[in-house]
């Protein structure tokens, strides 16, 4: 018997790692909350484009960001390029976290504002937000915070991933 034979199992797959059930769970639910996030803005008259593009900028980049992320773990990139891909996955989730905890914020503001006055000098008291588009409004902020919520699950399970 040889004596460098070790009886350790061998270490995990880059690509197994991050494509855990937990990892990928997480994963969808970021991915539907902040498709949800995109229609429900969109679908409203955006009365605040600052605020509210903002917060279509941020839904529409992590989406697309994230879905680019795991491409490259289901195509196998991660093996051929020479990166920290634990250190990259926890930066990566960490912005978008902090990034989409910014959207929520600013997406609730939008929805705070429901009883001003679209235009100040005029005599009619239109609202700045429809019934209707203030209800949407509240979704939007509910489903941004949810997302803000699966990314910061996601930043816990790179920042695991890369302590390990």
């Amino acid at each position: 018997p040889s004596a460098h034979h070790s009886t350790a199992s061998p270490p995990l797959n880059r690509c197994n790692q991050y494509l855990s059930l937990g990892s990928l769970s997480v994963f969808l639910s970021l991915q539907l909350f902040g498709t949800i996030v995109w229609i429900l803005v969109a679908s409203t008259q955006v009365p605040l484009p600052l605020l509210q593009g903002w917060v279509m900028f941020v839904a529409v980049t992590a989406w697309f960001l994230s879905v680019v992320f795991l491409c490259v773990f289901l195509f196998g990139y991660a093996n051929r390029i020479a990166v920290n891909w634990n250190q990259t996955d926890f930066l990566f989730h960490g912005v978008t976290f902090v990034f989409y905890f910014g959207a929520f914020l600013l997406q609730a503001a939008t929805t705070s504002l429901h009883y001003f006055p679209r235009k100040f000098n005029s005599t009619t008291q239109e609202k700045l937000l429809a019934d209707h588009e203030y209800n949407i409004s509240i979704a939007a902020s509910i489903f941004a915070f949810a997302t803000a919520v699966c990314y910061g699950c996601s930043t816990a399970l790179a920042l695991r991933r890369w302590r390990l």
